[in-house]
Protein backbone atom coordinates (compact mmCIF):
# COMPACT_ATOMS: atom_id res chain seq x y z
CA UNK A 1 0.00 0.00 0.00
CA UNK A 2 1.14 3.72 -0.93
CA UNK A 3 2.11 6.26 1.34
CA UNK A 4 -0.99 8.31 0.06
CA UNK A 5 -3.16 5.39 0.25
CA UNK A 6 -2.41 4.70 3.49
CA UNK A 7 -3.21 8.76 4.29
CA UNK A 8 -6.89 7.97 3.02
CA UNK A 9 -7.26 4.68 4.71
CA UNK A 10 -6.10 5.64 7.94
CA UNK A 11 -8.71 8.41 9.08
CA UNK A 12 -11.59 6.11 7.95
CA UNK A 13 -9.89 2.75 9.77
CA UNK A 14 -9.44 5.14 13.03
CA UNK A 15 -13.52 6.03 12.70
CA UNK A 16 -14.24 2.08 11.68
CA UNK A 17 -12.12 1.22 15.36
CA UNK A 18 -13.72 3.36 16.87
CA UNK A 19 -17.15 2.25 15.88
CA UNK A 20 -16.11 -1.10 17.09
CA UNK A 21 -15.06 -0.52 20.58
CA UNK A 22 -18.51 1.00 21.02
CA UNK A 23 -20.56 -1.31 20.34
CA UNK A 24 -17.98 -4.16 21.43
CA UNK A 25 -18.70 -2.87 25.06
CA UNK A 26 -22.63 -2.27 24.07
CA UNK A 27 -23.73 -5.76 22.76
CA UNK A 28 -21.63 -7.32 25.53
CA UNK A 29 -23.29 -4.94 28.34
CA UNK A 30 -26.81 -5.91 26.48
CA UNK A 31 -26.22 -9.84 26.43
CA UNK A 32 -24.98 -9.65 29.98
CA UNK A 33 -28.60 -7.45 31.33
CA UNK A 34 -30.75 -10.07 28.58
CA UNK A 35 -29.00 -13.16 30.90
CA UNK A 36 -29.35 -11.31 33.86
CA UNK A 37 -33.36 -10.60 33.16
CA UNK A 38 -34.00 -14.42 31.91
CA UNK A 39 -33.03 -15.18 34.81
CA UNK A 40 -34.74 -12.81 37.04
CA UNK A 41 -37.78 -14.17 34.78
CA UNK A 42 -37.33 -17.94 35.58
CA UNK A 43 -36.62 -17.57 39.14
CA UNK A 44 -39.42 -14.92 39.12
CA UNK A 45 -41.98 -17.73 37.72
CA UNK A 46 -40.68 -20.53 39.74
CA UNK A 47 -40.58 -18.95 43.23
CA UNK A 48 -42.86 -16.03 43.13
CA UNK A 49 -45.31 -14.54 40.81
CA UNK A 50 -44.15 -13.50 37.35
CA UNK A 51 -42.35 -10.46 37.08
CA UNK A 52 -44.51 -8.77 33.85
CA UNK A 53 -41.82 -6.28 32.35
CA UNK A 54 -38.86 -9.09 32.05
CA UNK A 55 -39.87 -10.53 28.63
CA UNK A 56 -40.47 -7.41 27.33
CA UNK A 57 -37.27 -6.30 28.04
CA UNK A 58 -35.57 -9.40 26.87
CA UNK A 59 -37.24 -9.20 23.79
CA UNK A 60 -36.02 -5.49 23.32
CA UNK A 61 -32.89 -6.35 24.37
CA UNK A 62 -32.95 -9.32 21.82
CA UNK A 63 -33.84 -7.12 18.81
CA UNK A 64 -31.43 -4.68 19.82
CA UNK A 65 -28.06 -7.51 20.33
CA UNK A 66 -29.37 -8.96 16.97
CA UNK A 67 -29.07 -5.88 14.89
CA UNK A 68 -25.70 -4.19 16.49
CA UNK A 69 -24.02 -7.34 16.65
CA UNK A 70 -24.91 -7.87 13.29
CA UNK A 71 -22.51 -4.56 12.55
CA UNK A 72 -20.20 -6.08 13.89
CA UNK A 73 -20.21 -9.28 11.77
CA UNK A 74 -20.47 -7.11 8.51
CA UNK A 75 -17.65 -5.19 9.90
CA UNK A 76 -15.73 -8.20 9.76
CA UNK A 77 -16.86 -9.79 7.23
CA UNK A 78 -18.60 -12.65 8.76
CA UNK A 79 -22.48 -12.68 7.42
CA UNK A 80 -22.88 -15.35 4.64
CA UNK A 81 -21.01 -15.62 1.63
CA UNK A 82 -20.65 -17.74 -1.26
CA UNK A 83 -17.39 -16.53 -3.03
CA UNK A 84 -16.22 -19.22 -4.77
CA UNK A 85 -17.46 -17.94 -8.14
CA UNK A 86 -15.76 -14.60 -7.67
CA UNK A 87 -12.41 -15.94 -6.31
CA UNK A 88 -12.09 -17.94 -9.95
CA UNK A 89 -12.48 -14.38 -11.62
CA UNK A 90 -9.24 -13.09 -12.74
CA UNK A 91 -7.85 -10.41 -10.85
CA UNK A 92 -9.08 -7.67 -12.49
CA UNK A 93 -13.07 -8.78 -12.64
CA UNK A 94 -13.08 -10.05 -9.23
CA UNK A 95 -12.21 -6.71 -8.37
CA UNK A 96 -14.54 -5.04 -10.61
CA UNK A 97 -16.93 -7.67 -8.91
CA UNK A 98 -16.58 -7.06 -5.50
CA UNK A 99 -16.54 -3.56 -5.83
CA UNK A 100 -20.74 -3.96 -7.63
CA UNK A 101 -21.14 -6.21 -4.75
CA UNK A 102 -20.05 -3.43 -2.48
CA UNK A 103 -22.35 -1.00 -4.37
CA UNK A 104 -25.48 -3.30 -3.87
CA UNK A 105 -24.79 -3.47 -0.35
CA UNK A 106 -24.34 -0.04 0.36
CA UNK A 107 -27.36 0.45 -1.47
CA UNK A 108 -29.81 -1.77 0.00
CA UNK A 109 -28.28 -0.46 3.30
CA UNK A 110 -29.27 3.54 2.46
CA UNK A 111 -32.63 1.81 1.59
CA UNK A 112 -32.79 0.20 4.96
CA UNK A 113 -31.51 3.39 6.93
CA UNK A 114 -34.63 5.19 4.72
CA UNK A 115 -37.55 2.56 5.95
CA UNK A 116 -36.43 2.17 9.02
CA UNK A 117 -36.38 5.75 9.26
CA UNK A 118 -39.69 5.89 8.34
CA UNK A 119 -41.33 2.84 10.28
CA UNK A 120 -39.37 4.50 13.15
CA UNK A 121 -41.74 7.62 13.02
CA UNK A 122 -44.76 5.88 11.96
CA UNK A 123 -44.47 3.41 15.28
CA UNK A 124 -43.48 6.62 17.03
CA UNK A 125 -47.34 6.96 18.80
CA UNK A 126 -47.20 3.53 20.05
CA UNK A 127 -46.02 2.51 23.69
CA UNK A 128 -45.67 -1.00 24.85
CA UNK A 129 -47.50 -2.83 27.19
CA UNK A 130 -45.53 -3.20 30.33
CA UNK A 131 -42.76 -0.22 30.42
CA UNK A 132 -45.49 2.56 28.44
CA UNK A 133 -41.96 2.56 26.76
CA UNK A 134 -42.21 4.76 23.14
CA UNK A 135 -41.73 2.05 20.41
CA UNK A 136 -39.70 4.72 18.88
CA UNK A 137 -36.43 3.96 21.06
CA UNK A 138 -37.01 -0.44 19.95
CA UNK A 139 -37.54 0.68 16.47
CA UNK A 140 -34.38 3.38 15.89
CA UNK A 141 -31.75 0.00 16.00
CA UNK A 142 -32.95 -0.32 12.18
CA UNK A 143 -31.73 3.04 10.86
CA UNK A 144 -29.00 3.06 13.37
CA UNK A 145 -27.34 -0.19 12.89
CA UNK A 146 -27.68 0.35 9.10
CA UNK A 147 -26.61 3.81 8.95
CA UNK A 148 -23.56 1.98 10.78
CA UNK A 149 -22.80 -0.74 8.02
CA UNK A 150 -23.02 1.95 5.45
CA UNK A 151 -20.50 3.14 6.77
CA UNK A 152 -18.46 -0.20 6.89
CA UNK A 153 -19.29 -0.79 3.44
CA UNK A 154 -18.01 2.65 2.42
CA UNK A 155 -14.58 2.33 3.84
CA UNK A 156 -14.34 -1.47 1.89
CA UNK A 157 -15.29 0.31 -1.05
CA UNK A 158 -12.63 2.61 -0.63
CA UNK A 159 -10.26 -0.23 0.25
CA UNK A 160 -11.59 -1.78 -2.96
CA UNK A 161 -10.81 0.72 -5.15
CA UNK A 162 -7.72 1.68 -3.38
CA UNK A 163 -5.68 -1.49 -2.94
CA UNK A 164 -8.23 -3.81 -4.90
CA UNK A 165 -8.27 -5.81 -1.83
CA UNK A 166 -10.64 -5.62 1.37
CA UNK A 167 -7.83 -5.61 4.04
CA UNK A 168 -8.78 -7.63 6.96
CA UNK A 169 -7.96 -6.78 10.44
CA UNK A 170 -5.51 -9.13 12.06
CA UNK A 171 -7.57 -7.78 15.98
CA UNK A 172 -10.44 -9.81 15.92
Amino acid sequence: MTTANQLLLKPLKRVERGLDAILQPVVFAAMAALIGVITLQIVSRVLFSAVGWTEEVSRFLLVWITFLASTLAFQRGRHIAVTFAVDALPVRLRQAARIVATLAVLAFLVALVVIGYRYMQVQSFQKSASLRLSMTYVYAVIPLSAAIMCWYALVDLVELAVDGERVEDSAP
